[in-house]
């Protein structure tokens, strides 16, 4: 759990490449898991990019040592896919801030034992575009959750909407400076919420692929005993979708390796890991439904999972068009926003 957290606070200090083996690794055998896990990690290392003494001690420690969930809080309503634009409200008052709002689709949402939520500064910092992040720990009072998720995909998790009524919040709990919410989503959220989700998605690819291979070599046609595998069509289906996967995790290791290094050129393949790994997923999975057949096609079949929680990449904030947007605009040196 103390993947993302310095090895200063008793974590591992692990960065990008880390974070989408082990996503991948978790994704494989169940993506809800992967996204749940993920999104920890995004979460602490927010935490933990400007963290306070007394955020490491309260925090991080915690976290490391397993005792503590932690989850990001920023999608509303009204900014759909711009996650970074929210309207979620802090008033200070004295040595606490008093947030009103309300957030959708938080994951390990009612679980989590803190929720690093982003605010419109307060009014005593707030300039146009300024925009603050805080940790909102479970407890506190005015928390309010909505439905219980009951979505076509991803339904291990408790992704649900969070009411926020006039909580109060210690202003220690505040990351970094005011209006420093635009710097985490773009120096800190967004690569490794990419790269988590790049993890997650590029498991289910695999996962497909095996359950493909598994059917071919072990199904044949008990009025020929020939194998499914023998079938030279099946055969190039097959190779083309090894091909798919292993290009998509090329891409994936390189962003986070770049990442990692903090070289100037990361940011395109950052952008795209995400996006190619949900494309990847889901024409994985939709070539294992296709070559797997009839069995393939029973309720809540295991690979008919694959292609629902696949389905979830593209419209998962940012959605794999806004994604392929920013990386155009960075190839050719022009602003994201």
């Amino acid at each position: 759990m103390g993947l993302q957290v310095p090895v200063a606070q008793g974590g591992h200090g692990q960065g990008l490449l880390a974070l989408s083996v082990i996503t991948e690794t978790i994704g494989k055998a169940c993506p809800s898991s992967a996204l749940c896990f993920g999104m920890h990690c995004v979460g602490t290392a927010v935490i933990a990019a400007k963290a306070t003494q007394y955020q490491k001690e309260h925090y991080l420690e915690a976290i490391a040592a397993g005792r503590h969930l932690t989850t990001l809080a920023l999608s509303e309503s009204g900014s759909g896919a711009h996650f970074y634009l929210p309207a979620t409200q802090i008033t200070t008052c004295g040595d606490e801030f008093a947030v009103n709002g309300i957030k959708q689709f938080v994951t390990n949402g009612g679980h989590a034992d803190s929720y690093v939520v982003s605010t419109v500064a307060s009014e005593d910092d707030n300039e146009e575009g300024d925009f603050s992040c805080l940790i909102v720990d479970s407890k506190a009072q005015g928390l309010e959750w909505r439905e219980p998720w009951n979505g076509f995909g991803m339904r291990g998790n408790s992704s649900r909407a969070l009411g926020l009524n006039n909580v109060r919040v210690p202003v220690k709990n505040l990351l970094g400076e005011p209006g420093d919410q635009v710097w985490y989503v773009f120096e800190v959220v967004a690569p490794f919420f990419l790269m988590a989700m790049a993890g997650t998605y590029l498991g289910i690819a695999q996962a497909a692929l095996d359950a493909a291979g598994e059917h071919l070599r072990t199904r044949s046609y008990a009025h020929s005993g020939e194998a499914l595998r023998d079938i030279e069509t099946l055969q190039t289906r097959y190779g083309s979708m090894w091909i798919a996967l292993e290009k998509t995790r090329s891409l994936v290791r390189e962003a986070a390796r770049l990442g990692d290094l903090g070289e100037p050129n990361a940011l395109p393949f950052i952008l795209a890991c995400k996006a190619d790994a949900g494309d990847t997923a889901v024409m994985l999975a939709n070539e294992a439904m296709t070559i797997c057949g009839g069995s393939a096609y029973r309720e809540n079949s295991r690979v008919s999972q694959m292609l629902r929680d696949a389905r979830a990449s593209h419209v998962m904030s940012p959605t794999t068009d806004l994604l392929k947007l920013w990386t155009g605009r960075s190839l050719l040196g022009l602003p994201l926003l």
